[in-house]
């Protein structure tokens, strides 16, 4: 998929949730609990848009850097490590938060209960030969 081809599908994405209250009702991530974080671009200093899948902590929102078992960290994880604090948009709801990029024991609880709830997550650390970075989103 090339660049504007991924633009493009994202668009259609973040138009179709936004139509419909946050869920997305066609394609292959129709039914996926999914928000749109805007981060910081690292190096450009630009608002920078992602879709994830999410599962829940409480309060908070855990998203996992898989990119899609690719063998190195999403370019948005660059954006949380350099400026934590991000948007989320999720349901019909917009709200400010925190990223922290979980390690340790508490990364691995974690990503155990992640792929718990989206089992689908759960061959991406073979197929990526590393450990998946996991983020807690906290609202502010």
């Amino acid at each position: 998929m090339s660049p504007s081809d991924s633009n493009s599908f994202q668009a259609r994405i973040i138009e179709d949730m936004r139509a419909h209250d946050g869920n997305v009702t066609q394609g292959p991530l129709a039914g996926h609990p999914l928000l749109i974080m805007t981060s910081t671009g690292s190096k450009t200093g630009l608002a920078r848009q992602a879709i994830l899948t999410y599962s829940r902590e409480g309060n908070d929102y855990v998203v996992a850097g898989t990119d899609g078992g690719a063998p190195s960290d999403p370019a948005w994880m660059g954006n949380l490590r350099a400026n934590p604090e991000v948007t989320v948009e999720t349901g019909n709801r917009t709200f400010q938060a925190t990223a922290n990029v979980v390690e340790g024991t508490e990364r691995d609880r974690l990503w155990t209960r992640h792929v718990e709830t989206l089992p689908w997550f759960r061959p991406y650390p073979q197929k990526a030969d590393r450990v998946i970075p996991i983020v807690r989103l906290t609202p502010a």
